[in-house]
């Protein structure tokens, strides 16, 4: 029989007995969850500031959603320098490859902070938190894990990212199929052999779309399930010199980071101070035709101000998206499926994801595109996955790429209770109620970044993770600075930031289409925005000032 540990280093390599990241008992200022972008940011600038931090990770190293994306072709959205610290000890003697780096280098990226900044010192991995509540008596939060551990801390702070727990569809028969199965977020490190093999991708996502673009290359076919077709954008990939960087470092840098806090998404670019239908067609064509050229999500988010408020406006943007998507693909019948000539939804209103040559590679003859709207999946057996009507397509690999219970299912699944023992999965089931997109009525002195009705998914992350990251920083420091022990939002506060939430979300297109924006990807989620899509300037605006009137909205002690 084996012996069956109980103590600390059951779970964790990592745990020595002099190693008090791993006390049964930890007691810690600042208790910090998830070292990816948001927690790591947040770790560094506080310790700056005299603040004694721990950090709890439930993967094996640092680096967030790029710790867990090892699937084929996973790579950022956002380009470089956009996407990363604005941190001059970070930026300064780091240099990319590309303009939009994959997994292998944002992991190495991560190494090269960790040498700058030394987060790993202060962090447990291998650590889920199960459970967490503010206990008032001893004015501490105190928080669980799964392996039986027990953390203290003054304050509580959520960096676990919008993408923290995975959806699984519920078909049938998933158990039995005989060849191999992965999520794309738990997919092997050390890769999955495709080589002349018959793989499905099922899922449009971002995901989907690299997974079966980069699986092409090598695989014996490829069958994607298009529920949605993704209005993928030309990514226009280019390689980055260091001599190009180095002198971009020299002036322009300081400047880019400066702008990103101040347009829409938190990029280099933003809409154009112009509606649609000012310009002439002629004009128009030339005005997309160069944004298509720069690549990226120019066309998504450098278009005219009106794409995502106006049907007929949006609708021109999608005409040419169209006409530019179904001039690469030669197979009528697929043609039809990835880029019908009537829009499947509002174009801008799903993320696009950026392709590199994914219409090409559909396209090929060996591979295939099935729509489960017409024909949806109804289980899998031995061989692979049968359809309703019937007929059984035969895998050697099946790649889930179906998402997650995006921005709000991961806080809801942590065990965290308000100071009266209610879940937060509870408060949440009829609707999600934040303070700022920071804070929970009834969470004192606790704040989450990159969730539940910031600007998250309208964001460049790192953006975001800085904007509402300083946000947290100034409104510990001004709580230790005035004495401050206790800070809860009020529920009325939350009441009203929900209402803003819905007002500016209504202006949009984006409540027609359904989408994960929108919760609709999760079935029986409640539908609603999740997200705040009045852009970063507005959302610096109206937080800034809750904390300059004296922490409006909340209650001190």
């Amino acid at each position: 029989m084996v012996h069956f540990r109980t103590d600390i280093g059951a779970t964790n390599e990592s745990a020595a007995p002099d190693n008090d990241n791993y006390a049964k008992e930890l007691e810690t200022d600042v208790l910090i969850v998830g070292a990816g972008f948001g927690g790591i940011y947040l770790m560094h600038k506080l310790r700056q500031l005299g603040f004694k931090c721990k950090i709890m990770e439930a993967g094996s190293n640092i680096g967030g959603i790029w710790h867990w994306n090892c699937y084929p072709g996973a790579r950022v959205d956002s380009q470089v320098p956009i996407y990363e610290y604005s941190l001059p000890e970070v930026w300064k003697d780091w240099t990319w490859s590309c303009r939009y780096p994959g997994t292998e280098e944002l992991q190495k990226y991560f190494d090269h902070v960790e040498k700058k900044l030394d987060i790993k010192k202060d962090c447990a991995f291998n650590t889920r938190v199960v459970g967490a509540q503010y206990d008032k008596p001893s004015s501490r939060w105190i928080v669980k894990t799964e392996d039986g551990r027990t953390a203290r801390s003054k304050y509580f702070l959520l960096a676990i990212g919008f993408a923290a727990k995975r959806h699984f569809p519920d078909w049938p028969g998933m158990d039995k199929f005989e060849g191999e199965i992965h999520h794309s977020s738990f997919w092997p490190a050390s890769g999955v052999d495709v080589k002349g093999k018959r793989v499905a991708v099922i899922g449009t996502g971002s995901t989907g779309v690299q997974i079966a673009q980069e699986t092409s290359k090598e695989a014996a076919s490829i069958t994607q399930f298009v529920r949605t077709p993704n209005l993928c954008l030309p990514m226009q990939q280019k390689a980055l010199t260091k001599e190009e960087q180095d002198k971009r470092k020299q002036g322009e840098y300081q400047e880019i980071f400066k702008t990103r806090l101040n347009t829409f998404a938190g990029f280099s670019y933003d809409y154009i101070e112009k509606n649609t239908f000012d310009d002439t067609p002629e004009d128009r064509e030339a005005f997309y035709e160069k944004m298509w050229e720069a690549g990226g999500f120019e066309f998504w988010l450098a278009n005219y101000k009106d794409l995502l408020y106006d049907n007929k406006a949006n609708r021109e943007a999608y005409d040419f998206w169209a006409k530019k998507t179904r001039a690469r693909i030669t197979d009528p019948e697929k043609r039809e499926i990835l880029a019908p000539l009537e829009p499947p939804h509002a174009f801008g209103t799903k993320r696009p994801s950026l392709e590199q040559n994914y219409y090409e590679m559909l396209d090929k003859p060996e591979n295939k595109v099935i729509d489960v709207k017409k024909n949806p999946i109804k289980e899998m057996n031995e061989k692979g996955i049968v359809l309703a009507d019937g007929t059984l397509h035969e895998f050697d690999v099946i790649a889930l790429a179906t998402g997650f219970d995006s921005v709000t299912g991961g806080i809801k699944n942590m065990g965290l209770k308000d100071v009266d023992g209610v879940e937060l999965a509870e408060k949440w089931k009829n609707g999600t109620y934040s303070y700022l997109g920071m804070t929970v009525s009834g969470f004192p002195n606790s704040f989450f970044l990159y969730g539940a009705q910031g600007p998250t998914a309208f964001s460049n992350g790192p953006t975001c993770v800085e904007v509402q990251g300083d946000w947290i920083i100034d409104a510990m420091t001004k709580l230790r600075d005035e004495n401050i022990n206790y800070c809860d939002a009020t529920h009325e506060a939350e009441k009203q930031w929900r209402e803003e939430i819905t007002k500016l979300s209504d202006k949009t297109l984006f409540p027609q289409t359904k989408s994960w924006y929108m919760g609709d990807n999760i079935p029986g989620k409640f539908r609603e925005q999740l997200n705040f899509t009045g852009g970063i300037p507005l959302y610096k605006k109206m937080t800034r000032s809750a904390l300059d009137n004296g922490f409006e909205g909340f209650i001190t002690a």
